[in-house]
């Protein structure tokens, strides 16, 4: 999205006081990040949580001094002290959410899919619009890891010349029972389609997706592994590899090849042991552990822009083209053809 052009950002906070963030979902992802406002990233605090579950929003901030736990999230932006929300809620409930912390003009960090569907995605990239500035960040965590920023970077500076192909691999342990076929596209390939509009600076046009098996016994039903091929307006082809339920662990990699070379990310085993024999390494379990060090630059990097008046990050207009190019992902997904992408124009210009 380009940028939005406005005259009146609120002013940035004092300098010695905490950004008061009220967060909205407290299951694994909202957990882990009150624990890291709490106790990682500095000029923050936890001023509300709310949760369905009160009694799992009392446990996690019960040692937090000032904090609020709360079962309404619209309670926890009205909540005194609350100068900005962190959503980490189920995708469903973004929608009302983000609406609700625009209407109060509150800076907001998403997290992914920032809505389910593409139609309601751009019901809140108009009301965005129509505030006159921007106010959401979308968590795509990986813009801020170490090794996809080096990656950027390097694409960027053109020193491999202009690249043709990107392979990416995107293995899981295992799935929960309720995840559908559709949610390997909605809540897995999303991650991918972002990098690869954020790496190449290219919008992805097309997308198809292939089964090499039909199922694997005793998982959870859905086809697994499955390959999507997105096509961009830069003639770049990416392709994902998607497994579910690997059984082994949480792998993400990215290999670009380019004009004059290759670049890859995502090999690196920390710890190495020799022992009886034989060499071996660590595998992540999930992407708490996998992406630990990116999700702290990310909220670091989002308290500060916040605090001085400013939005950092993956845009609602990225929050929308992510949800509609998956749209025709779970379209290519179900009927196997090649399914072409045309995203509804920017309702904002540069300038306008």
């Amino acid at each position: 999205m380009p940028p939005l052009v406005s005259s009146s950002l609120p002013p940035s906070l004092p300098s010695a006081a905490p950004l008061g963030v009220a967060v909205l979902g407290a299951g694994k992802m909202g957990a882990d990040h009150i624990r890291r406002l709490d106790t990682v990233i500095s000029g923050a605090r936890v001023a509300a949580v709310a949760d369905p579950d009160e009694a799992r929003a009392k446990s996690l901030t019960a040692d937090i001094e000032g904090c609020v736990a709360l079962t309404d999230p619209l309670a926890a932006l009205e909540t005194p002290g609350v100068d900005a929300v962190l959503i980490a809620s189920p995708g469903p409930a973004h929608e009302a959410a983000l609406l609700a912390a625009l209407e109060r003009d509150l800076p907001v960090l998403c997290e992914k899919p920032m809505v389910p569907d593409a139609e309601a995605a751009l019901r809140v990239v108009d009301a965005e619009a129509r505030l006159g500035h921007r106010r959401i960040s979308v968590g795509f965590m990986r813009r801020y890891d170490a090794e996809h920023q080096r990656l950027k970077a390097l694409l960027d500076a053109g020193e491999l010349g202009a690249p043709r192909l990107l392979h990416c691999r995107h293995r899981n342990l295992a799935v929960h029972p309720y995840f559908t076929e559709a949610m390997l596209i909605t809540d897995s390939v999303a991650h991918e389609v972002d990098a690869a509009r954020w790496l190449l600076g290219q919008e992805i046009t097309a997308v198809q997706v292939f089964r090499p098996t039909a199922h694997l016994p005793g998982r959870t039903g859905i086809p697994d592994p499955q390959l999507v091929i997105l096509e961009t307006d830069g003639g770049v082809v990416v392709d994902v590899e998607i497994l579910a339920n690997g059984g082994f662990g949480y792998q993400v990699g990215t290999e670009a090849v380019c004009e004059r070379g290759t670049a890859r990310i995502g090999e690196a085993h920390g710890l190495l042991t020799n022992t009886a024999g034989r060499w071996g390494g660590e595998i992540a379990q999930d992407y708490l552990v996998r992406f630990a060090d990116a999700y702290d630059r990310e909220l670091r990097a989002w308290v500060a822009a916040t605090r001085r008046g400013e939005t950092m990050g993956a845009d609602s207009w990225d929050g929308y083209a992510v949800a509609a190019i998956c749209a025709a992902g779970v379209e290519a997904q179900r009927t196997g053809h090649r399914v072409p992408i045309e995203l509804a124009p920017a309702p904002f210009m540069n300038g306008v």
